[in-house]
């Protein structure tokens, strides 16, 4: 080579590379290759591998479409028939069942008359209704079990009567029992057929299904506005007949109105006062009196737990208008439009929720002495008390005529004083908690209520199991802990529990199974780890894995590209001199 002074110059290179040094850097290669391979990419697979337990996709879907399950309502109607002989019975008992047969267009919701057994030893034949004589003793066989023939819905009783229109229907109050009251000649003839009833027979069948009315349209307004029971509804054999606008118009605002439904209620009644009196009220009296027993016949149905408060110096919201005095109802009026801003939100202790059941508010206000009375004005109607839908109730006290006329307030609230308000609680605790409002009997309206629950309950449970499997479906990237296979194997099995009750007529262990199955599945959809992988995104991954693994990658991949070029050059070094060898 020549260089800028002349004289000529040979490029060094350096020494050629020998075999050993080749193998071992080759070797080195392979090495960290291998560590990186074999070892390296099973643990970041073992240890950022999703765990995602089996779920019985196909069968929560299922339960979601309403293909597992078509929820029917089989109610015992328990015929008591005292002074009949066993013929008449029994004839009476099959025309009765073809006139309800035919009058009944909601198959789902049928009833089914049973004859009760009898073990009153005296000569029944001979006792009449009360109004000339003795009630009838009732027996309860033991055919009439939970077990062999379901809850009894409701017992008929059939007295002969005496006087008055005939036939009657009396039905008890505080009793599932509908006393029919008939005359002798009224009793159908054995030549009675099933396409002309005896008049008896077609008055009992329409009795029964005024009473269960209600309950039969809240049942088809609730199977309609589920998407899990369209599928029962195409599959009954008798489609129901459309609720009317009315009905449906009430439906829809009772669901609106009410509470969702809890296994714990938490009520809180309140006493506030704009004054320094009354600063006592006798509020455990009056709930042992008036709403215990109520609260125990919802047992069955939820927990309630109780506390009470008072508050004085409760100013009324700001948000609102100060009342006015009317002298043509001599009374001080609030108006119907300032009633929603009647809580003062900012200053009343109210807590929205204690615990995990929703809590039902109940106020209890007793006006000024200087603003007595105090009374809500709607046209021409006056109202002291009023509903919050899905919050609880609220009740102007009033004082006494005698109190007004002193211009002062009693310190304490007796008794009493607390039993219209206790009565007025209980009566919007019953349509905060949906129990129909019809048959005027309380024990009857509240097994409705059981029987609406758990059709609600197992609609309910069953639409979030199809929720979780579309989830599971559509991020096939989200964890799935054994804790969720757990809880929706459980929760299948008590939807089956359920809905087996259902069809048996068991009406109260099908609502406890339901209520579990909700529970479970509930847990289950909202479990903590599973939330959290909704908000993680391939796109984070990339993000994270990026600025660690591109340090340790790209040394590895350029050492072999530059392995891989020279094991090149030297194969085309070679194959070059072995090309001018053979040219020699």
């Amino acid at each position: 080579m020549a260089s800028t002074d002349g004289k000529a110059t040979v490029e060094r290179k350096p020494p050629p590379e020998s075999q050993e040094s080749i193998r071992t850097r080759r070797l080195v290669i392979l090495a960290f290759w291998s560590v990186a391979i074999l070892l390296g990419l099973p643990i970041w697979w073992k240890t950022t591998t999703i765990y995602r337990a089996q779920l019985p996709l196909q069968a929560m879907l299922d339960w979601a479409d309403g293909k597992s399950c078509r929820p029917v309502f089989p109610l015992r109607i328990a015929l008591d028939a005292p002074s009949l002989s066993s013929n008449d019975a029994h004839n009476l008992l099959r025309t009765t069942q073809h006139a309800i047969d035919d009058l009944n267009d909601f198959s789902a919701h049928h009833l089914r008359l049973r004859l009760r057994d009898h073990f009153d030893t005296r000569n029944a034949s001979q006792e009449v209704h009360p109004d000339v004589g003795d009630l009838p003793a009732v027996g309860t066989p033991a055919s009439f079990t939970d077990e062999d023939e379901g809850e009894i819905a409701l017992s008929v009783r059939l007295l002969p009567g005496v006087s008055g229109t005939l036939p009657r229907a009396e039905l008890q109050p505080y009793s599932p029992t509908l006393d029919v009251l008939y005359a002798p000649n009224q009793i159908p003839s054995p030549s009675s057929s099933a396409a002309a009833p005896a008049p008896l027979a077609t008055f009992i069948a329409n009795e029964l299904q005024k009473l269960f009315a209600e309950e039969q349209d809240m049942l088809v307004y609730l199977l309609s506005s589920s998407p899990a029971s369209s599928t029962s509804l195409q599959a009954q054999t008798t489609q129901p007949k459309p609720l009317s606008p009315e009905a449906a118009e009430s439906l829809a605002k009772q669901s609106t109105r009410s509470f969702k439904y809890a296994p714990t209620y938490h009520l809180t009644f309140s006493l506030f006062t704009p004054t320094a009196a009354p600063s006592d009220w006798e509020i455990e009296e009056a709930l042992a009196t008036h709403v215990a027993p109520l609260l125990e016949s919802l047992s069955t149905i939820s927990n309630f737990t109780v506390d009470t408060q008072v508050q004085l110096y409760a100013a009324f919201s700001p948000s609102i208008r100060e009342p006015e005095y009317d002298s043509n109802r001599g009374a001080w009026t609030l108006r119907k439009e300032d009633v929603s801003g009647f809580i003062n939100a900012a200053e009343w202790p109210l807590s929205p929720s204690i615990g995990a059941g929703p809590t039902v508010n109940f106020v209890l206000y007793v006006p000024s002495p200087s603003q007595t009375p105090l009374v809500v004005a709607d046209g021409d109607a006056t109202a002291t008390s009023w509903l919050v839908p899905q919050w609880g109730s609220i009740l102007i006290l009033n004082p006494t005529a005698s109190n007004q006329q002193r211009q002062q307030q009693p310190t304490t609230l007796t008794q009493d004083d607390l039993a219209p308000a206790m009565l007025t609680f209980s009566s919007h605790l019953l349509s905060l908690l949906s129990v129909p409002s019809s048959p005027p009997s309380l024990p009857l309206r509240l097994r409705t209520l059981t029987r609406v629950r758990a059709a609600s309950l197992l609609l309910s449970a069953s639409s979030t199991l199809g929720s979780l499997a579309r989830l599971a479906l559509a991020l096939p990237g989200i964890a799935i802990p054994d804790a969720v296979a757990d809880a929706v194997d459980e929760t299948v099995a008590r939807l089956d529990a359920a809905c087996a009750d259902l069809r048996e007529g068991r009406f109260g262990a099908a609502l406890r199974s339901a209520r579990v199955a909700e529970m479970r599945v509930e847990k289950a959809f909202f479990e903590p780890s599973m939330v959290g992988q909704v908000y993680f995104p391939d796109e984070h991954k990339v993000a994270v894995y990026l600025p660690l693994l591109g340090p340790v990658a790209v040394p590895l991949l350029m050492a072999v590209v530059k392995e891989i070029k020279k094991l090149r050059e030297g194969r085309g070094k070679k194959e070059k001199e072995g090309g001018e060898k053979k040219k020699q």
